[in-house]
């Protein structure tokens, strides 16, 4: 059954993603060097349609199998929050897809990213039920636990978008937090669920060699569609919440970060730069491989670290080392920049 859904979605990516690259040349909606990006030629921004069709796809053979009776059957609880997942990631890559051609206002992105944290909170993807530190498992009421859902759906949406950089680095990044989310499902005994994480790795995993440094496709509006997918499973009952601010803490602290300095500095916090973390890095010499490779050996770190510690205090121990030293980081590529200027 892993197997099975691994290879699919797999498959799926590396057939759909040369076509992505040919169809972005042939309808012109493609991304050309100007500005943050500083690629060579034009290159296709449709990449996010191999992303959506493998793993969409692949949920849909999950759902298929199940129901005929191939696969374990899926309980209604689970049906009804993948369902969630899938009808959510349909709805955010037809804006991603809309942005990639029309290049929509930052405004209707955030409607979209609005409109699907609703899509999520009706199928019950909500961030209900969390073990704190000192007071253990704590359930929120509605009144924070829905404010809290669309926080954390758009907020990972974002985090997901902006991290879309570097050449690798989102693909690369979602996939290692998805693999992450496997395991943990599969450890807390949810079989089927564990299968869509597994495919959402894969579907990453096939795109990576066209999407690597030097890259031959961008994933465009596809983010949003990592962002969703990432921010719906990772809050599925129960959710894994210190598995994903810890694969994904050093991008949500830069946007955390980005978004106090531009309003602090009475910018706007929804403007593309190059004051990201992955660009600072970039313009003070280091190559693009060497920024994703730290990325990724960073997330897969401190994941790790949510699957085979057990101890919360230790996770939190974990969660403040890992802020800290993002936001020293930070704050010292800020002091080299005004010292330059």
């Amino acid at each position: 059954m892993y197997i099975i859904t691994f290879v699919f979605a797999l498959t799926l990516s590396l057939l759909v993603t040369p076509l992505t690259i040919k169809l972005g040349r042939r309808w012109g909606i493609v991304d050309r060097p100007a500005g943050r990006r500083r690629h060579q030629g034009d290159i296709s921004r449709l990449g996010g349609i191999a992303l959506f069709v493998s793993f969409v796809g692949t949920g849909l053979l999950i759902f298929g199998m199940s129901a005929a009776g191939w696969w374990p059957p899926m309980g209604a609880e689970d049906r009804k929050l993948l369902t969630g997942v899938l009808l959510g990631s349909i709805i955010i890559f037809a804006f991603g897809l809309w942005d990639d051609v029309f290049e929509l206002s930052p405004g209707a992105q955030f409607f979209a990213q609005f409109l699907v944290a609703l899509v999520a909170i009706f199928f019950d993807i909500i961030v209900e039920r969390v073990t704190l530190p000192v007071v253990g498992l704590t359930i929120f009421p509605i009144w924070i636990t829905y404010p809290l859902t669309i926080f954390w759906v758009v907020g990972m949406i974002n985090t997901v978008n902006w991290l879309d950089g570097l050449d690798g680095l989102a693909a690369g990044v979602v996939a290692i937090a998805s693999l992450l989310f496997a395991v943990h499902a599969y450890q807390l005994g949810q079989m089927i669920v564990a299968l869509f994480p597994l495919a959402l790795a894969a579907a990453c995993l096939g795109f990576l060699p066209f999407n690597f440094h030097p890259a031959r496709v961008f994933m465009g509006g596809g983010s949003m569609l990592l962002g969703y997918a990432v921010a719906s499973l990772s809050i599925l009952a129960p959710a894994k919440v210190a598995t994903a601010l810890l694969v994904l803490g050093i991008p949500i602290v830069d946007v955390a970060w980005l978004i106090i300095q531009r309003w602090r500095q009475r910018g706007n916090p929804a403007q593309s730069g190059r004051d990201h973390l992955h660009y600072r890095l970039f313009d003070l010499g280091l190559g693009q491989r060497q920024i994703v490779g730290l990325y990724y050996t960073f997330c897969a770190a401190f994941g790790l670290m949510a699957l085979l510690i057990a101890d919360r205090f230790f996770k939190l121990i974990a969660l403040a080392v890992l802020g800290v030293l993002t936001v020293s980081l930070l704050w010292w590529l800020s002091r080299a920049e005004q010292k330059s200027d």
